[in-house]
């Protein structure tokens, strides 16, 4: 999918060093844009940058997308390096927890909630206060198909994804006409986030789903960036599912 109007701007991307951050990275610089992803590991962003090869129209920070202080810095730089914040994407997400909700650690589930719903927050006033407010934008949180759903043994991180679709629609609201904020929701992507769902396995998992495989990030990117251009200008609170039709079959 091709999408106008993000040529010559900057997008933030949090969990940008690999997987569906950085595909939506990709496709961004690919549409003449500029980014900056962040992710815990230096490491593995400059990995990331030399995969992007994008010059000086990539840069990156590393940190916890949920340490506040770390979201305000690399809000500052992005904007000092480029002169401009106008797109943001909210991927960074942990899963510590895999078992019955009933038995879970509560450190666990706290984290959980801490980094996929309490950093988006975060990430989101940030570049409200910042810029945004001013400028406008456009904000896209990747959520989960899981949470429209139940799943067995993935209960608090499906929690943690509804809400992220409903801090979608409650941010929709209060940021606009200057900023939209819309959501994707993909199915089971072949990320290394995700490797524990279908690596070894990954014909009987790509079963599920009617489309017969399963999702790579490329799939993802383009809905991504057009939720974040020009042409969805009328857009915003919106889910996008993006699940090869998993749904289609209800629960696994």
């Amino acid at each position: 999918m091709n999408a106008s109007g993000i040529d010559k701007k900057t997008a933030l991307i949090t969990g940008g060093s690999r997987g569906i951050g950085l595909g939506i990275a990709r496709r961004v610089l690919e549409l003449g844009g500029r980014v900056a992803i962040t992710g815990r590991k230096q490491a593995g962003l400059d990995e990331a940058l030399a995969e992007l090869d994008a010059g000086d129209r990539a840069i990156a920070f590393a940190g916890s997308a949920s340490d506040v202080e770390h979201c305000h810095d690399a809000v500052r730089r992005t904007y000092e390096t480029f002169g401009s914040l106008d797109l943001l994407v909210n991927n960074a997400a942990t899963n510590p927890q895999y078992g019955p909700l009933v038995e879970a650690d509560l450190g666990a589930i706290r984290k959980i909630l801490d980094v996929n719903v309490i950093g988006p927050v975060a990430w989101i006033q940030e570049a409200w206060k910042q810029g945004m407010s001013e400028s406008g934008g456009a904000i896209l949180n990747v959520a989960s198909v899981n949470g429209l759903r139940t799943v067995d043994k993935l209960g608090a991180y499906n929690i943690s994804k509804a809400a992220v679709l409903h801090l979608t629609r409650q941010m929709a609201l209060e940021l606009a006409p200057k900023v939209r904020v819309n959501a994707i929701a993909p199915g089971l992507v072949k990320t290394h986030f995700a490797r524990v769902l279908w690596e070894g396995h990954e014909d009987e998992a790509a079963a599920a789903y009617p489309l017969a495989r399963l999702g790579n990030p490329d799939d993802v990117a383009g809905i991504a960036c057009f939720l974040l251009s020009d042409d969805a200008a009328w857009i915003t609170g919106a889910t996008v599912v993006v699940d090869g039709g998993v749904l289609l079959v209800g629960p696994e």
